[in-house]
């Protein structure tokens, strides 16, 4: 009886060895493989900065006119100091972009502006229209869909 459990117990040590020599050959063919994935470098996520990337680079082209007061690409916040239209001298905007998502979506952009008239040789606020902010939101989308679209096609 000693002679079958000894015979029974190599038997198993063998299937046990042969499975795992199995695994290990199976695994080291797939590690000899020199193809790797391709990142894709239009992703909608692009987190080398806080924030998508897109989206804060098309914030800065739309807002190159102005002069800007305060950037944070890690926090994604753009703040531009009072800009005068040459054309309207009696009134200044600021405007203030925060990008809260790493996504590129419509809902990761806000876009919040100040305005204010020159009245009597003081600054006085004065209301936005909510088109201009929309406008604003729909030139940085379309610019970051555009530089997506661009870095897709090389």
């Amino acid at each position: 009886m000693t002679k079958i459990v000894k015979t029974a117990r190599n038997t198993r040590t063998l299937v046990i060895r042969g499975i795992v020599i199995g695994a290990m050959a199976l695994l080291a063919t797939g590690c000899g493989k020199k193809e790797r994935p391709k990142a894709d470098l239009a992703a909608s996520q692009v987190t080398t900065i806080g924030v998508n990337a897109y989206l804060w680079r098309a914030s800065l082209d739309a807002l190159s006119f102005m002069p800007l007061l305060q950037t944070d690409s890690n926090g994604g916040v753009i703040v531009t100091d009072w800009y005068t239209n040459p054309k309207n001298p009696g009134e200044r905007m600021k405007v203030t972009v925060s990008i809260v998502d790493q996504d590129l979506r419509a809902d990761a952009l806000r876009v919040a502006a100040s305005r204010q008239v020159s009245t009597s040789g003081q600054w006085v606020d004065a209301p936005v229209q909510a088109v201009t902010v929309q406008k604003l939101e729909d030139i940085i989308l379309t610019k970051a869909r555009d530089l997506r679209r661009a870095s897709i096609s090389g």
